[in-house]
């Protein structure tokens, strides 16, 4: 599933193609898509058509397109497969197209594709800036109100395994199975440390490596396992050829050559450096 890295580089490329145009229309190709847009599609495509598109915005794993008039937006989640994509307006329509933007300037579509229909669109009232359905949602860690010293209270309080409160949206949002990894590693902590047990030190070292293992997915576009997540050009990230650990079972590693090791984690995996890393007693 894409993680903040990856929506936030679709993000940038909704503010460059998309930020300050006027919809002339949409159409919803598949119901399943805004299947959280409770009035249904006829009502959804007359709240965007005439609106102008104000800002794009993000908050962890969640973009939203902010409109003019009512204090509203278009929200966007991705789930496992969904794409948004600026396409021409001529451009054959895709397989899994399931909504489509067009614009009054005849320039080039905005297509929500999804091959998995697990991601969806609506549009939605904001609440202090924010969609209402995700106002509970933490700040991420590089947003301007993210507060450090809140973090850690909440954190030490939670009495779990780190990684699980990394996981934890209502904590930090943002970080996914692959940025946790590889940021626990950064920081020398196995997944399973309790939370609790944590000094300030830590949690501020814990905290730099999440920002830098994400700030340089970012710059290399993201992670791009298969087709299914592109940027809005339709282009793939190259992050994934940087990975210290996620995916790297029985690889050396790069810090000390010992094999990578892969865990069970909440029906999923966790990899980490069995000698980096030493799982708590």
């Amino acid at each position: 599933m894409p993680e903040l890295p990856e929506v936030e580089v679709v993000r940038r490329g909704l503010a460059q193609w998309v930020t300050g145009r006027e919809i002339a229309s949409a159409e919803v190709l598949h119901p399943r898509a805004i299947r959280r847009h409770v009035p249904g599609a006829d009502e959804f495509t007359a709240r965007l058509k005439g609106r102008e598109v104000l800002s794009a915005e993000r908050r962890g794993k969640y973009l939203w397109l902010r409109l003019s008039g009512a204090e509203e937006a278009l929200m966007a989640h991705l789930g496992m497969s969904g794409q948004l994509l600026v396409v021409d307006q001529d451009s054959p329509l895709e397989k899994h197209l399931r909504v489509r933007v067009r614009f009054e300037d005849g320039g080039p579509d905005l297509r929500f594709v999804d091959q998995r229909t697990f991601g969806h669109v609506m549009v939605t009232p904001l609440v202090g800036g924010v969609p209402e359905p995700i106002s509970h949602i933490a700040p991420d860690p590089f947003e301007a109100v993210f507060d450090e010293a809140e973090f850690a209270r909440r954190l030490r309080a939670r009495h779990t395994e780190i990684k699980r409160a990394l996981l934890d949206q209502s904590l930090i949002s943002g970080v996914g199975n692959i940025y946790a990894d590889e940021a626990l590693w950064m920081a020398r902590l196995h997944w399973a440390r309790p939370t609790h047990t944590l000094t300030r030190p830590k949690i501020d070292e814990l905290l730099a490596a999440v920002r830098t293992v994400m700030a340089s997915a970012l710059r290399a576009g993201g992670t791009s396992f298969d087709s299914l997540y592109v940027n809005v050009n339709g282009e793939s990230g190259y992050f994934e050829r940087s990975l210290e650990v996620y995916g790297r079972r029985d690889l050396p590693c790069s810090r000390c050559g010992t094999p990578i090791r892969r865990e069970p984690f909440m029906n999923r995996s966790s990899y980490s450096c069995p000698r980096c890393q030493r799982r708590p007693r």
